[in-house]
């Protein structure tokens, strides 16, 4: 965080500054990190106690002032020899001192802001910003999937006064929490990827999902950029509801970023990207999936309108060989068994992708194997979702389905139905029991893919599948 005085701090988020037991004066400055988790506090930083659904992080204060902790933000007044300030609603004074630390920092004319959502992709489509954006200043970007209230603002109060870039991702799960992130560090590039029904049964249905996240773009003033997926409906109805110039990427020709000559294989991808004005390049791109194109295609977009030259864009892509872990990510190898573990989330479009993706990369006389799980989140829609991909997998000749809990197991019976009576597909209870049958079953050269929602859990049974067979 940029260097504030104590009293700076609880006038940003309007808190009474209690010093009681302390040598701290009102103009004592602090300049460390700010966290929520006592686990994290560092010297000199500033520990928020935030109330949670099970638990209270007020009980853990006194854990974040031996580790250092120069500032509580707390809600009640704690017995402990440390300045504090105390407001009405912790995670409220998160978000507002984050406003502030990024206003202040803008002030100094050098940093831009890009915000990420979408219902899919946003964390690729950031980590592919944070390389690109990287070569050309100092740049924050959400740590994993910091993209909520907290998380959100975590981030923000990353920034210092040389910094360059600020990517910010910015998820929700329910009207007016995307506007609220806008609000706080004012994107001067909004993008918006696509929009699913990846938390489709928390926002209440597909229109109240569009309706969320065009919060990116509605506030965008004039000389702002607002990058749109050219390919989703949704996303592209989004251009109405702005002021901001719009920028298009996708893969049909209207595209003002577009990909074409696409090769898709085990290693990656390969496309080739042209820009406005004409320019293209070709880009051998390792993060394995042809959907992972449009995110970089989002990323490029954004990129080039805050001025970074086509082959720096290309440069910085082709050293991209991993969106993140748990995400498309490749493990494996002995006997030439390939693990693809992208089972850190799940939702219809993502898993159709990764099923798609495991069909383009099979070789000749190997097998495929599916290991899915549970798609989450999404209410009325679950039931007829699963049943869409039980189906797909069937269609795309997977040549094994292994579904894992009682939440997807309508997906195994679509796919029976489909058509896999003679054992292509395998229900089992437990993540354990999948992977005693995926170790058992499996042979040389076979391509196994481990995807479900977090919630799920099925990423350690990813990681246990890469590790047996590294």
């Amino acid at each position: 965080m940029i260097a504030l005085s104590l009293a700076e701090i609880a006038e940003a988020v309007g808190g009474e500054l209690r010093l009681e037991g302390t040598d701290a004066t009102p103009s004592t400055v602090v300049d460390g990190p700010v966290t929520t988790d006592s686990r994290e506090v560092e010297a000199g930083g500033v520990f928020v106690a935030k109330p949670g659904e099970f638990d209270d992080g007020h009980r853990f204060a006194s854990s974040a002032v031996e580790r250092g902790a120069a500032l509580l933000v707390v809600e009640r007044a704690l017995d402990l020899a440390v300045p504090q300030v105390v407001v009405a609603d912790s995670v409220e004074a998160l978000g507002t001192l984050a406003t502030e630390v990024v206003a202040r920092v803008r002030a100094l004319g050098r940093l831009k802001v890009v915000g990420v959502t979408g219902s899919n992709g946003k964390t690729t489509t950031k980590n592919l910003l944070r390389e690109i954006l990287g070569g050309a200043g100092r740049t924050v970007a959400s740590r994993k999937s910091f993209n909520n209230e907290v998380g959100g603002p975590i981030t923000m109060l990353e920034v210092a006064e040389d910094t360059q870039f600020l990517v910010a991702e910015m998820g929700a799960s329910g009207i007016g929490e995307i506007a609220r992130l806008v609000r706080m560090a004012r994107p001067d590039v909004g993008i918006v990827l696509k929009v699913g029904l990846a938390h489709a049964g928390e926002f209440g249905g597909i229109e109240q999902t569009v309706r969320a996240k065009s919060e990116m773009v509605t506030d965008l003033l004039p000389g702002d950029v607002a990058v749109l997926n050219a390919d989703d409906p949704r996303v592209a109805g989004m251009a109405g509801l702005t002021r901001a110039q719009v920028v298009w990427f996708g893969l049909g020709e209207s595209a003002d970023v577009r990909a074409t000559d696409i090769v898709v294989h085990a290693r990656g991808t390969e496309f080739t990207v042209t820009v406005p004005g004409g320019a293209s390049a070709r880009v051998r791109f390792g993060v394995l999936g042809e959907h992972h194109i449009m995110n970089a295609l989002a990323a490029t977009a954004a990129a080039i309108e805050l001025g970074v030259a086509l082959e720096v864009v290309v440069e910085a892509l082709e050293r991209v060989t991993l969106a993140e872990q748990w995400r498309m990510q490749v493990l494996g190898g002995r006997d030439g068994v390939t693990v693809i573990n992208d089972a850190y989330n799940a939702s219809p479009d993502s898993m159709a992708a990764a099923l798609k993706t495991l069909a383009q990369v099979q070789q000749p006389g190997t097998r495929t194997i599916a290991v899915l799980g549970e798609m989450s989140e999404l209410g009325e829609f679950s039931g007829e979702e699963h049943d869409r991909i039980g189906l797909l997998a069937v269609r795309l000749g997977i040549s094994q389905l292994v579904v894992v809990g009682p939440g997807a197991r309508r997906l195994h019976i679509s796919a029976i139905n489909e058509g896999s009576w003679d054992g292509e597909s395998a229900y089992v209870d437990t993540a354990d029991e999948a992977y005693d049958l995926v170790v058992s079953s499996v042979r040389p050269g076979d391509t196994v893919l481990v995807k479900s929602s977090n919630a799920a859990g099925l990423r350690h049974l990813g990681d246990r599948l890469g590790e047996w067979f590294s």
